[in-house]
């Protein structure tokens, strides 16, 4: 067995990067075994893709999105970070947002879908990252099997450990399809929040409430 088959069939949490970026090639071959597997499970389901106009082909189109969009996050490198001298030493609270969050429920593969508002207290000594880098991390972390409270860390540890910050917020608030499709079948206002904190930010109650208020009024803006 060839060393990239190996590393292919290597066990990783479903939420987690594979050891290495994934190359065309292997994703076509990923995406071939896939349909085929796919193609299996509606044989199963005694779903006649071969002959319904509607679902011929459908193995192939459901593979290629797994690969190439739902999990496209654990295939591909990290976002790299642009960053620009902090030239006036700003150290005041930075909020951006809202983030689309797009991504699928590790316990039942449904759609969570919602937004993300970040807030970095920069040090004025380090650098700041360009503004549209925050979205590509949540759409990184995001593009992947993922419960929404390890997403919520994920994003906030890469942050700290690439940029530094002295404090740093990650907020999201995201519809889980998985509850308001299925089982209880809730509204569809029905929510999920949660953030994570980092240094000057967990520990100071009045930062806290700067960021929660600018997420509030980030999220009026929207309506």
């Amino acid at each position: 067995m060839s060393s990239t088959v190996r590393r292919l069939h290597i066990p990783r949490l479903c939420n987690e990067a594979v050891d290495d970026v994934v190359s065309i090639a292997e994703k076509a071959t990923m995406m071939t075994a896939a349909a085929q597997k796919l193609e299996e499970l509606f044989d199963i389901l005694r779903i006649d893709h071969r002959n319904d106009h509607n679902m011929r082909d459908t193995p192939r189109r459901v593979a290629k999105m797994f690969v190439e969009e739902i999990l496209q996050g654990r295939y591909n490198a990290p976002p790299e970070i642009t960053e620009f001298e902090n030239v006036d030493r700003y150290d005041q609270l930075i909020v951006t947002g809202p983030i689309e969050v797009r991504s699928m429920c590790a316990h039942h593969l449904m759609p969570i879908f919602g937004q993300a508002f970040i807030g970095v207290l920069p040090s004025p000594e380090g650098k700041i990252i360009g503004l549209s880098k925050y979205d590509r991390i949540v759409n990184y972390f995001s593009a992947r099997l993922q419960i929404q409270e390890e997403l919520v860390n994920q994003i906030g540890n890469f942050i700290m450990d690439t940029t530094k910050p002295r404090g740093l917020a990650v907020k999201i608030s995201a519809v889980h399809m998985c509850k308001t499709h299925r089982g209880v079948r809730a509204s569809s206002n029905s929510r999920m929040v949660n953030s994570a904190y980092y240094g000057e930010m967990q520990r100071n109650p009045d930062m806290k409430n700067e960021f929660l208020q600018e997420c509030l009024g980030l999220d009026r803006m929207r309506d």
